[in-house]
Parts: structure tokens; C-alpha cells; sequence
């Protein structure tokens, strides 16, 4: 597993120096990947050059020796390895390699199915581990067959289909989730823009995105509006737009009511899920209110981006969308999970 780690922690530096070059000190591989990228955006046009490159950095900056060490440091793994099928998600860049790595790292080999809509850099980057580690083993599938445990995402509806296809494999399915952000009323206008940055990062399509604000009963929503501008261009991207046009058409068909800045809605709303384009947001008087809000809600929310804890955990405003190696989809730990098969 030492080399594995050591090889993956290579990969991190070499995406590391690719985002510090400038292009025209680029090599083959910097080319390919830049080709990669570009592709995607083609293929998906979600997964812009910028996010792409976002994601790629983020990773780089996990993908360090001693945090893959003290990450695994608390689990033992079997010596026979297993065949694990993985049908990843393709909402954003590399949304499922975590799960990839997980299984590498654990001494098993993944069995991957790539979503459609993030088929390009997955290859590249495990292509590029196994040349700095060449015992590692994955396989690309159109179809799972002769697997012994399985990780899969789907939505909430295909989330049921999976549990009874793999009811008799170990198993963990992945549903539809979100994520919220409670404020106090304290907060700094520094900490309402990295808010921002949780909500319309990736567009708003991340489960780690925010899409419901819970308020006290006299907060100002221009507050919101004010530190939200720095995300003003999102408009300008058609698909984004087209789900901003469309939604706003519905309200005001409907004759809902709704604040507006012209590139997002505020919609006081108690559902936990919000279209793309439009945040729901809540007035509450005490806490309580919020936390047994959560309490009902718990297999729905993935994180909760906050300034301090109450009886559940937040994260920090602008770290949402920045999860670190134990942070796990579902909040279901995937290494232990592996530990145990």
C-alpha cells in the first residue's frame, strides 16, 4: 500500500506544477490533459475549463503523502482482494474518485463504471497513477459482472432499484442529498461572499452545495444579494440561464412570491431542495426550530455550512464545496465499509 500511496501522492504533485505552468512551458502530458479538459467542456458544458481546473486542485491539494498516511492509519484491509463495482455520479468534475481511491488504496480493485457526463479525466488521472505505481489494478465497465461488494449513486428513485438489484452483494447505495447553511445574523460580509462560494460553485449541482439559507426572523435578504455578486457572470453561462429563465417564468406564472437580483432567486421556501437558479430560504425565531429541522432531515442533508455548532456540526462558510479525505458521500465512512467485506 506504501507505494500506492507514494504514487497517488505523485500524481497530486504533478497536477500541482500542471496548474502552476504557464502553457507555453507545457510538455506532452500537460497537452494531453489540457486536451482532456477541453473535451469535457465539449462533451459536458457543466464542467467548464475553470471548474475543471478547481477540482484538479483541490485534489492536489489532498493528494499529499502524510494525509494519505493518517488517513488510512486507523484501518487494516484484507490481503485477498475483492472485485468492488463503482457506478459513479457525474454531477461534477471527479465527483466520484474518492470512491476510486478508496478502493485502490484499500487493496481492492474497482470495477468502474463512468457516468456520461465525466468520462474523460478519470482515465487520464488513473492512467497517470499507474505510471508512477504500476501494481495498482482498476477496470473500466459497461456493465457490472463478477463483483464482490458495490458502491453506486444514482437519484432517489434509481437509489431503490439499486438496493434490490445488489440486495445480495455488501453494498452501500447513495441517494439524492443537499446541503444548508444556517445563519446568526453575525456574520461578516467576507463570510456571506465564501457563502456564496458554497452556493454557485459547479453551478449549485454539487450534493455539497448550498441550496436552502436559514435566517433569524429580522435578517435583511439585500445583505444576501449584496455579497453574492461576485458570482454576477454565472448568468452568462446558457445552460445556467436557461434554468434561471425557466424557473423564473414558473413563479411568475404561478405568482409566487420571489426576490431577485437577475442572476438568482431568494424563495422563501420550506422545501430542503431548490431548483437550479433559486435558493429557499427560512425565517426562524430560536434555533430549536432549525435543529429539529435537522434532526427530521438528516438523510437528506450532506453538510451544513455555518459560523458555529449548535446540536449538529457545520462547516466553515467556503469550505463546503472543499472536503477533506474523511469527508464521505452520504456521510457512510467508505473505507470502513471496505475494511469489512
Amino acid at each position: 500500500m506504501i507505494k500506492s500511496i507514494s504514487g497517488l501522492a505523485k500524481l497530486g504533485s504533478y497536477l500541482k506544477d500542471f496548474l502552476a505552468k504557464s502553457e507555453e512551458n507545457f510538455g506532452d502530458l500537460d497537452i494531453e490533459l489540457t486536451d482532456v479538459i477541453r473535451i469535457s467542456e465539449y462533451e459536458n458544458p457543466w464542467f467548464t475549463k475553470d471548474y475543471q481546473k478547481l477540482a484538479l486542485k483541490d485534489w492536489s491539494d489532498l493528494l499529499k503523502e502524510e494525509n494519505l498516511e493518517n488517513w488510512l492509519s486507523d484501518y487494516k484491509f484484507s490481503n485477498q482482494p475483492k472485485k468492488v463495482g463503482l457506478i459513479l455520479a457525474g454531477n461534477i468534475p471527479l465527483v466520484g474518485f474518492h470512491d476510486i481511491i478508496c478502493v485502490i488504496l484499500s487493496q481492492n480493485i474497482p470495477l468502474i463504471k463512468l457516468s456520461s457526463k465525466d468520462k474523460r479525466m478519470i482515465p487520464f488521472l488513473l492512467k497517470l497513477w499507474k505510471n508512477f505505481d504500476d501494481q495498482i489494478n482498476f477496470e473500466f465497465v459497461e456493465k457490472l459482472e463478477n463483483f464482490d461488494a458495490v458502491i453506486a449513486t444514482g437519484s432517489n428513485n434509481t437509489a431503490r432499484y439499486l438496493e434490490y438489484y445488489f440486495k445480495d452483494y455488501d453494498r452501500i447505495i447513495r441517494k439524492n442529498r443537499t446541503s444548508i447553511s444556517v445563519l446568526n445574523g453575525s456574520e461578516s460580509e467576507e463570510q456571506l461572499q465564501l457563502l456564496a462560494q458554497d452556493i454557485f460553485t459547479y453551478f449549485g449541482l454539487g450534493c455539497r452545495n448550498v441550496t436552502r439559507i436559514f435566517i433569524p426572523k429580522d435578517f435583511n435578504l439585500e445583505k444576501l444579494f449584496l455579497n453574492f455578486l461576485e458570482f454576477k457572470d454565472i448568468i452568462n453561462h446558457h445552460k445556467y440561464a436557461n434554468n434561471y429563465d425557466y424557473n423564473k417564468a414558473i413563479y411568475l406564472l404561478n405568482q409566487d412570491l420571489f426576490w431577485d437580483n437577475n442572476f438568482v432567486m431568494l424563495k422563501e421556501d420550506d422545501a430542503l431542495f431548490s431548483p437550479l437558479s433559486v435558493v429557499n430560504f427560512s425565517r426562524y425565531e430560536n434555533i430549536e426550530e432549525v435543529e429539529n429541522f435537522v434532526k427530521e432531515n438528516e438523510q437528506d442533508i450532506q453538510c451544513i455550512v455555518g459560523k458555529e455548532n449548535y446540536n449538529f456540526k457545520t462547516e466553515a462558510f467556503g469550505k463546503a464545496q472543499q472536503p477533506d479525505l474523511n469527508s464521505y458521500a452520504d456521510n457512510v465512512n467508505t473505507l470502513k465499509f471496505l475494511s469489512l467485506i
